[in-house]
């Protein structure tokens, strides 16, 4: 045992001699490849799963799979597997589990990304439900089948043979192993022409040979209903192709294979994300003139993209020639097409000069673009001719539909991503990470002499230049105040419980802190002027508080000093024959409030419904906004460290946590400007938001620590339907966080709460509060009975 093993002695004891012989063997590369973090979930994970007592063959074959598909596609798809390989426990024995790991390592090298390797696990485990006898040869074949077949073609081939063969376990076996003629005609069916896999490093270098930087593809599967894949899309930093094209024929025309379909889908969105940006205006516009906007960008940046690079012409024109072709003879050449022909046409007349389409919709666009070829670098030119030949069709009362009008070329991407803002929750981790390599620290003399290009922004610089100190301009302005850009946080990944198979699902979910919007403080500082007599109720609460210092503790039996009036009732009681009380003794101890709580306030949709208030109605929000107020006013005057925190979540992998105040901020102006501001929406992921506010307490150096949660329902989400699922999570979490000595307390809206939330926060620690209405005056007062 090498000296990086040695802390983990007592994990090699437990695991045995087979299994810590194999661990030790892979230790080096695991924990490389592996952040610290997971890489002490990955041990934790090993030691879980050996409990499970299922043979040392399966932990084996799990830690030998956790590099290949570590070094692949990243760690979190390990947990996955895990977990989904745990999910299948009752259905397959530990032999067979023992392959899905094996064979783990050649699924993710054929498929190569991420979500799809999701989508395989999902797959392996309907086919572990509907024929578990199945999944032993299915895994014997899968570096054969995931050869020829996308994940698509795969689920149709799957499951072709889970509905011929439901009860003939033999013929189920045999085709499940290939050894049918009729389990080779469907897999000869169902095969693509070019696997996107088989392409994609010659992509990469055809891409970086012609613009001289690096683009980010992956797969999309969009064929699991059809034979049809998605059209090419970007998202953000990636462009997403389909996971193969079959040979594009027209007949009478040349063929063109896949491999040129994939460099010419490939060139075009690799130009979209040169020559083109978010277009705030175009976003708002409607779907036809979204549409034609995007005809035009196309043609732009083909334009531009030839003009550097003279080559692309032929194998776009070629394309869109075919795509023409494969029209309908009477949307080809007739004068009332649909409006999806039109803009197959239009977009070949655009792109081929030699084009003679005589229509008049064709013949305009065609004129309008060249007019304006001297502003091929002014996107907003693109949007001018897109909305007046949307203009042109609506005064021709022609019909347009979204869903089927749309140009059909099998290159060209969907152009959302010249109006769909970029969501930040999806791309922030490659962001934050990013911008960590770029960072450098440099002194203020470097920071004067390069200050040329100071409206650079992260986004675009090279590198990130960092002072240990604010820098100051002329008129006593930070350069930071006045060209910056707020900070990414990076992500924060949290496991859950799983109560059915009783194990925790190492960094399932992705937490990451956002900024609070701002309202207007004036919203805060009214509700404590409408709220007067809760306030002046609150204040002679507060005054009644045992002051803090040194404090008199009387009626003890061993104390520091002799409590003269007790020892004289005592001996008067020895006098009389009666039993004396011995806690003669007085106690002088420190009082001291050392207690730091965090107010964690649930911000899902369901806060924005109405109660009714008196005469008017408020939403379940503004409630708890004034709770929040409130509680901040008084826990300022008592002098208590107090942050005031809230959470929402739209699925696992994304779990928003907002900071109103924190522990060291004032109760001031900025702090009650975030109240004002905060909203509700999506979900309630609650054991994440538990978690991450404990997190934040552990680093506390207070002796008591509290949670205060307030919430209108109970734990769920949009990817959990399960309802017990998120609810045991939750329950685990405040058992664990009681364990680090920080209690949870939940205040609940919800009349329904009787269900489940003493089960989960156990009895007497947790209130449910009928009448909303009263919860501005009700939790103050509960916090400070609490921690009198």
């Amino acid at each position: 045992m090498n000296s990086a093993t040695e802390e983990y002695q007592s994990l090699f004891e437990d695991l045995g001699e087979p299994i810590a012989e194999v661990l030790e063997t892979h230790w080096v590369e695991l924990s490389r490849l592996f952040s610290p973090m997971g890489f002490k979930a990955f041990l934790e994970s090993v030691s879980n799963l050996k409990a499970l007592g299922r043979g040392d063959a399966l932990v084996i074959s799990f830690i030998e799979s956790a590099g290949p598909v570590t070094r692949s596609i990243g760690e979190t798809a390990v947990f996955e597997l895990l977990s989904s390989v745990i999910k299948m426990f009752s259905k397959a024995s530990a032999e067979v589990l023992a392959l899905v790991f094996k064979s783990a390592p050649v699924a993710v090298s054929r498929l190569g990304e991420a979500e799809l390797f999701a989508a395989y696990l999902s797959l392996l485990d309907y086919v572990a439900a509907k024929a578990p006898r199945a999944l032993r040869p299915l895994l014997g074949q899968i570096e054969q089948l995931l050869g020829v077949l996308t994940l698509g073609g795969l689920r149709r081939w799957i499951t072709w043979g889970i509905q011929a063969h439901r009860t003939d376990f033999t013929a189920q076996e045999a085709y499940f192993s290939l050894a049918t003629p009729e389990s080779r005609a469907v897999l000869q069916r169902e095969r693509r022409g070019v696997l996107f896999v088989d392409v994609q490093r010659r992509l990469v270098m055809y891409l970086r040979a012609l613009w001289g930087r690096d683009f980010f593809l992956r797969p999309t599967s969009g064929d699991f209903e059809s034979r049809s894949g998605y059209r090419p899309f970007i998202d953000e930093l990636f462009i997403n192709l389909p996971d193969a094209y079959d040979d594009y024929a027209v007949e009478g025309e040349q063929t063109v294979d896949g491999l040129t379909l994939y460099r010419a889908a490939a060139a075009h969105a690799a130009a979209h994300q040169i020559y083109s940006r978010l277009d705030s205006d175009a976003k708002n516009a409607s779907p036809l003139a979204r549409a034609a906007i995007g005809l035009f960008e196309d043609a732009r940046v083909e334009k531009l993209a030839m003009a550097d690079f003279p080559g692309l012409a032929p194998l776009w024109k070629n394309l869109n020639q075919l795509t023409v072709a494969a029209l309908p003879a009477d949307a080809r050449t007739g004068e009332n097409p649909t409006l999806g022909a039109l803009f197959d046409r239009i977009a070949l007349a655009l792109c081929d000069e030699n084009s003679t389409d005589t229509h008049p919709l064709v013949q305009w666009s065609r004129e309008a673009f060249d007019a304006a070829s001297d502003r091929l670098h002014d996107q907003e030119m693109a949007r001018e001719l897109g909305i007046a030949l949307a203009d042109k069709i609506q005064e021709q009362n022609l019909v347009f539909q979204s869903r089927t009008d749309i140009p059909s070329s099998p290159y060209r991407d969907d152009n959302t991503y010249l109006w769909q803002t970029p969501e930040t929750g999806k791309s922030n981790a490659h962001t934050a990470a990013s911008i960590q390599e770029k960072r450098k620290y440099v002194s203020v003399m470097q920071m004067l002499h390069a200050l040329d290009v100071e409206y650079a922004t992260a986004e675009s610089a090279d590198e990130i230049w960092v002072l240990a100190t604010e820098l100051f301009d002329d008129d006593g302005t930070t350069f930071n105040e006045r060209y910056g850009t707020p900070p990414t946080a990076s992500p924060r990944y949290y496991p859950e419980w799983d109560y059915q198979s009783q194990l925790q699902r190492p960094l399932w979910t992705t937490l990451m802190e956002k900024k609070p919007k701002l309202g207007d403080p004036a919203v805060v500082d009214n509700i404590l002027l409408e709220h007067a007599p809760i306030v002046r109720r609150l204040k002679y609460l507060i005054e009644g508080l045992q002051p803090q210092g040194v404090v008199r503790q009387k009626k003890i039996e061993d104390g520091d000093e002799v409590d003269l009036n007790a020892a004289i009732g005592a001996m008067i009681d020895i006098r009389m024959n009666r039993q004396p009380d011995p806690r003669i003794g007085i106690r002088r101890r420190i009082h001291v409030r050392d207690l730091s709580v965090i107010l964690l306030i649930d911000l899902s949709e369901s806060t924005n419904d109405l109660v009714q208030t008196g005469e008017e109605e408020k939403t379940v929000l503004d409630m708890a906004r004034e709770a929040a107020a409130l509680l901040g006013d008084a826990l300022s005057r008592i002098g208590d460290p107090y942050a005031i925190h809230g959470f929402d979540s739209n699925g696992r992998s994304d779990v928003e946590y907002f900071r109103f105040k924190d522990f060291d901020d004032a109760f001031d102006d900025l702090a009650k400007a975030r109240l004002a501001g905060m909203t509700g929406q999506l979900s309630t992921r609650m054991g994440t938001a538990l978690r991450h506010a404990g997190h934040l307490l552990d680093s506390r150096p207070s002796q008591k620590k509290l949670i205060l949660l307030l919430t209108d329902g109970e734990p769920s989400d949009n990817d959990v339907r399960d309802p017990q699922y998120l609810r045991q999570d939750t329950k685990r979490v405040v058992e664990e966080l009681r364990k680090r000595n920080i209690n949870t307390f939940c205040v609940t809206l919800d009349p329904r709460a009787d269900d489940y939330v003493e089960r989960i926060f156990g009895p007497k620690h947790y209130m449910i509060l009928d009448h909303v209405a009263r919860l501005p005056e009700k939790l103050p007062a509960l916090y400070l009975s609490m921690t009198r």
